[in-house]
């Protein structure tokens, strides 16, 4: 871990603020949570009332108290201005894009970025005339070398989707504010416990709450929260495309969330300790994960983070494909998936040689990306292990 003490919001520990934010028994019947709320009429009392717009709720779609439940959880965690729930990180990426895009304008992305967020922006941003580039998630503040006159958005994600390259996020704002253009960044490793990228001069801060927010694999949702500066462009984007999450959804976010605090402490603790024995196994090549002092971006999570997540990477020697196979196909505690932040560990053999156009990837052995779950430690332990000696065995 790093050495920095637990972020404070206010007067409150993120701990309290996890336990209590978001939620007013007092105007629930005297119960804990708030309920779900299912519904797409809204009903006005008088004529006065539906021409004054000035109820807290018009519409099902504008969100409703369950929801809005969520947003106040991520604002506080955040130090946001505002922030908005929305179907998925996907969507969240999307919005935030859009708020601060239109035609003519220029896109710089990290090449490590998310790949659906690379497909968007490749697929419908270029086709509505946006011009999209690609940076080298290490290049801090070389970046403004990179930078145009229509340069209206970056898009950072630290550390990186499969490679876990940490990002100098205050060095990019700087840059970017310079040429006149917002700063995105995707924060869904470190959950706002560990990063805070507002703080660190970011404008609009993205996450997949599907991931580490819900924690059971078993729901969607993304949030955008923003500085006051940024919150009017999302707000109207996200209000015109209709992106809406359900009660249900919402509901089952928020109670996530009342747990994130203990759940992000067993994950770093226990991804950490299975990233360092796994340094130690024959036919590991390199272990991709921050909070490891072999990490070449070690100090600059020091120094922005104050603990890691659940996931990492890490790099087998060269085998054939055959030995993946019997590395992944006969393990019993991880299962292959393309998700993670649930409570179950997962282990997803990838290929990246295509998905990246800045920074090529050269590693000839297998990259594989682990989230690390509850199981028992010595369990995991045993099944990695097991692995490996049958990857060994196929080489």
């Amino acid at each position: 871990m790093s050495d920095k003490s637990p972020e404070q919001s206010g007067n409150h520990s993120i701990e309290t603020i996890l336990t209590h934010s978001g939620r007013n028994p007092d105007n629930q019947f005297g119960f804990v949570n708030t309920p779900v709320y299912r519904g797409s009429t809204v009903l006005f009392k008088t004529l006065a009332d539906l021409d004054a717009q000035s109820q807290a709720y018009l519409y099902g779609r504008a969100g409703n108290p369950t929801t809005e439940s969520v947003e106040h959880v991520i604002t506080e965690l955040e130090g946001a201005y505002r922030t908005k729930l929305v179907p998925s990180g996907l969507a969240a990426i999307t919005i935030a894009l859009m708020a601060c895009l239109k035609s003519g304008d220029d896109i710089l992305i990290t090449d490590s970025a998310y790949e659906p967020g690379r497909k968007f922006a490749a697929g419908f941003l270029e086709r509505m005339g946006v011009s999209v580039r690609f940076y080298d998630p290490r290049i801090g503040s070389g970046l403004a070398d990179l930078m145009r006159s229509n340069t209206r958005a970056v898009l950072a994600e630290s550390p990186g989707s499969l490679t876990f390259e940490i990002q100098d996020i205050p060095a990019l704002a700087a840059v970017a504010h310079a040429g006149g253009a917002r700063l995105i960044v995707d924060n869904s490793w470190a959950s706002p416990l560990y990063c805070q990228p507002l703080s660190l001069g970011a404008d609009i801060v993205v996450h997949a709450g599907t991931k580490m927010f819900v924690g059971h694999s078993d729901a969607f949702a993304g949030t955008i929260s923003t500085t006051r500066e940024a919150w009017e462009d999302v707000d109207r984007v996200r209000t015109l495309l209709g992106f809406f999450t359900s009660g249900d959804e919402a509901f089952l976010v928020a109670r996530g969330l009342r747990t994130l605090a203990i759940r992000m402490k067993e994950h770093q603790q226990r991804a950490l300790e299975i990233a360092r024995w796994l340094e130690t196994q024959d036919e590991v090549a390199r272990v991709l994960h921050p909070g490891l002092p072999s990490h070449p971006d070690h100090a600059l999570w020091q120094r922005d983070f104050s603990g890691s997540g659940s996931l990492f990477g890490f790099v087998l020697k060269p085998a054939p494909r055959a030995a993946v196979a019997a590395f992944v196909d006969h393990m019993q505690i991880f299962s292959m998936g393309y998700s993670w932040g649930g409570y179950e560990s997962l282990c997803l053999p990838v290929s990246i040689t295509k998905a990246r156009t800045v920074v090529p990837w050269t590693e000839e052995g297998q990259l594989f990306r682990v989230h690390i779950g509850f199981e028992g430690v010595e369990d995991i332990k045993a099944d990695l292990s097991a692995a490996l000696e049958r990857y060994a065995r196929s080489r």
